[in-house]
């Protein structure tokens, strides 16, 4: 089926002819590290983030509550068997603990900002906003995790919005979570690509069958936006109940990348 990502490299020859210039990052709901067997698993998220090879992750449902060994203390774990500095941007804080979306990564980090996104009294959501120094170059990433109602997800769009527009226009700016839009043309989705261009497309959800593109990367300048993929793999197949997605995002003038195959959408879906 054509799609948003028809026309993007393929990510593994475009990640061997690229450099660090380059942006690698990923969009990974870890589900507590509850994999497809309703196990535990912190050890086997960390090895899907290696297979990744990306410098940057960010993460969704990441439990880092510490009265449970290390597969709770999930964010610290991570960052740890990564290599990677850890990002929290809980949405959910407990007295034992806290709960959430984070960013690891292995770029300098600038700053950082939390947004609540929350929307009356349903679950707790929020926005993590970083500022990564990419070779010189400052990129802004937002991670988020949007809620479970329509009414929920405008809303938390809505307030999204308000802080684009914000933004400078000629600044890269990555958005990328999961944005629980089952429609394709459900109106958060509309107004995220307005604003931002379309984001490719692809299944990432349930990991067993997996039919519905609830995990986004978005990038403004649409154009720097290099390659695009759903990471699947046997562990990845078994780790969580999303499969990560990932891309390569280019920092300042675009590269020409030559003799570079263009990858094959079949398996992906309209965004």
């Amino acid at each position: 089926m054509a799609t948003q990502a028809t026309g993007l490299a393929s990510w593994r020859n475009l990640d061997e002819a690229l450099g660090s210039d380059c942006l690698r990052i990923s969009t990974y709901n870890i589900h507590r590290c509850i994999g497809s067997d309703r196990r535990e698993d912190a050890s086997r998220v960390a090895r899907v983030i290696a297979e990744l090879n990306c410098d940057t992750v960010g993460l969704q449902e990441v439990d880092n509550r510490p009265d449970r060994g290390h597969d709770s203390m999930q964010l610290d774990f991570l960052a740890h068997a990564a290599s990677m500095t850890a990002i929290p941007g809980h949405t959910i804080v407990r007295h034992e603990g806290v709960f959430g979306n984070a960013l690891l990564t292995r770029r300098p980090v600038l700053g950082v900002r939390q947004h609540d996104l929350s929307f009356n009294r349903r679950e707790p959501r929020g926005a993590l906003e970083v500022d990564l120094d990419v070779e010189g170059e400052v990129v802004r990433v937002i991670v988020t995790h949007l809620g479970l109602r329509p009414a929920e997800r405008r809303f938390q769009v809505q307030k999204m919005l308000k802080l684009l527009h914000h933004l400078p226009m000629d600044q890269i700016v990555v958005v990328l979570g999961d944005i629980n839009e089952w429609l394709p043309l459900g109106r958060p989705l509309r107004w995220l690509h307005g604003i931002l261009g379309h984001a490719p497309a692809e299944r990432s959800f349930p990991v067993w069958l997996p039919m519905f593109a609830l995990d986004r990367v978005w990038v403004r300048p649409r154009h720097n936006l290099l390659a695009f993929e759903t990471h699947r793999s046997p562990t990845s197949r078994k780790a969580s109940d999303h499969l990560p997605v990932k891309a390569i995002i280019a920092t300042g003038r675009r590269p020409v990348i030559p003799h570079v195959r263009v990858r094959d959408a079949a398996s992906a879906m309209p965004a």
